[in-house]
């Protein structure tokens, strides 16, 4: 583990250096050790083949401690917490990530609960855009039809209801390159700009949720400036330790992502950037406090009395990355050649295939279930991963594909399998065997009760 605070001084009895010769100074402290991985993440249920870090993420101790000292903090001294250490502390948070995404400026960047919360800051803006007539009534706004589900709602509840045209992009499942989304794509800014429309935003997923899929988001980015598109936000809820996230690199106006699913912060934070630009117009937080008017990023910073101890972590959150070989982009690298083996391992097992090429996938994969498990609807999707939960201690999301006209035996089921620092091996055998068994009990989803 860490050295002590005196590690480096030689201290001599009497004093006199010369009496010591130094030994040559470690340029960095030893790597991590997998002993102290497991003791770091040892507060999760043993019982458990943990290969959902996709969906909530994972905290190791060493945060869990550096956050629970930022609240003693503020319970100690409330007042003093707030006028003094609070903005000083996220603003410190927001340099950090400012640099791990590659923004120009720390302006650039808010901190807010989770992507949701940024997603809902870009829809209200453009609401009011129709609602302010500065939009025409029908103008457009774009989006993939894997967008999260929760951002589906906010663009209904925003977009829709303030008169705005609605076109979800169609993508094919399972993929084969990245050339079939990009298709999609342009087909839906054709639609979205028949009979004389602007399309007013597109919203762009970087790494999908379910299926999961890496967008090409450069690239679709780069279409929107070439066909008029007002503003792009990508919605890039897991990308941030999971994939390369530059913003001069990406050029959207607005791009969101949680640092605590794949970047080790405890729930909840997320950062939103938004590009310094005349063209961008002042967003403001759905919460409305004491700092309206401030700026996002002051906006963001104060919501009301609450726990703010997750959007200060993040200088720890940097200490702990940078403990392991290459610091976060080793982990990306490792994270993305482990889940990669295990889905090729899981695939060849149960005589399947893998929903995307490698190279459309980072932290995350999807792996065909046997067609003979039977799945046939969502609602069969979640009682299966209940089923497997409680009696196989295996937690693992599935997609629902539903058969296209004339398929036979086709795979209907998609697992979503993830990899992190804490996982082992033996995790994804358990899923294995898991699946395995049910194939040779002759199971079928349809066995289950509601």
């Amino acid at each position: 583990m860490a050295s002590s605070p005196n590690h480096h001084h030689n201290h001599t009895p009497n004093g006199d250096s010369k009496t010591h010769v130094p030994k040559k100074p470690k340029l960095s402290p030893a790597f991590i050790t997998a002993s102290e991985i497991a003791s770091e993440f040892s507060h999760h249920d043993p019982n458990i083949a943990r290969i959902n870090n996709g969906s909530f993420g994972s905290c190791p101790a060493f945060i869990i401690e550096a956050q629970r000292q930022w609240q003693l903090k503020y319970l100690a001294q409330p007042d003093h917490f707030y006028f003094n250490e609070l903005k000083k502390g996220i603003h410190q948070s927001r340099t950090i990530i400012k640099d791990l995404i590659n923004a120009d400026h720390v302006e650039e960047v808010s901190i807010v609960d989770n992507a949701t919360t940024a997603a809902a800051i870009v829809l209200q803006q453009a609401a009011w855009g129709f609602s302010e007539s500065k939009f025409d009534k029908g103008d457009a706004v774009v989006m993939l039809h894997y967008a999260y589900g929760a951002v589906k709602k906010s663009i209904e509840a925003y977009i829709s209801r303030a008169g705005g045209y609605v076109i979800e992009v169609p993508l094919p499942f399972p993929l084969t390159s990245n050339d079939e989304i990009i298709t999609e794509f342009k087909k839906a800014l054709e639609k979205g700009k028949a009979n004389g429309r602007r399309v007013r935003l597109a919203v762009i997923d970087h790494i999908t949720s379910m299926p999961c899929v890496v967008i090409p988001v450069r690239e679709l980015v780069k279409i929107c400036r070439e066909e008029g598109v007002d503003q792009v936000f990508v919605d890039a809820a897991h990308s941030i330790g999971c994939t390369d996230v530059d913003m001069k690199l990406i050029g959207a106006d607005y791009y969101t992502s949680n640092l605590h699913k794949w970047f080790f912060c405890p729930p909840a934070i997320a950062f939103l950037y938004c590009r310094k630009s005349p063209k961008c117009p002042e967003l403001h937080h759905p919460v409305v406090s004491h700092e309206y008017g401030n700026g996002l990023a002051i906006e963001s910073a104060w919501i009301g009395t609450r726990d703010y101890s997750p959007q200060l972590v993040v200088p720890s959150v940097l200490d702990f990355v940078n403990r392991f070989e290459g610091g976060i982009e080793g982990i990306k690298k490792r994270n993305h050649e482990a889940v990669v083996e295990m889905g090729n391992m899981l695939a060849k097992a149960w005589g399947t295939h893998l929903g995307c090429p490698p190279e459309m996938c980072a932290s995350m994969i999807m792996i065909g279930l046997p067609a003979c498990l039977g799945i046939s609807s969502e609602k069969d999707t979640q009682k299966l991963r209940t089923h497997l939960r409680e009696k196989f201690g295996v937690e693992v999301p599935i997609y629902f594909r539903a058969p296209k006209n004339g398929e036979v035996e086709s795979i209907t089921g998609y697992c979503r399998i993830s990899h992190q620092v804490y996982n082992k091996v033996d995790d994804y055998y358990k899923f294995r065997d898991a699946i395995n068994q049910l194939v040779s009990e002759g199971f079928t989803c349809a066995l289950l009760s509601n």
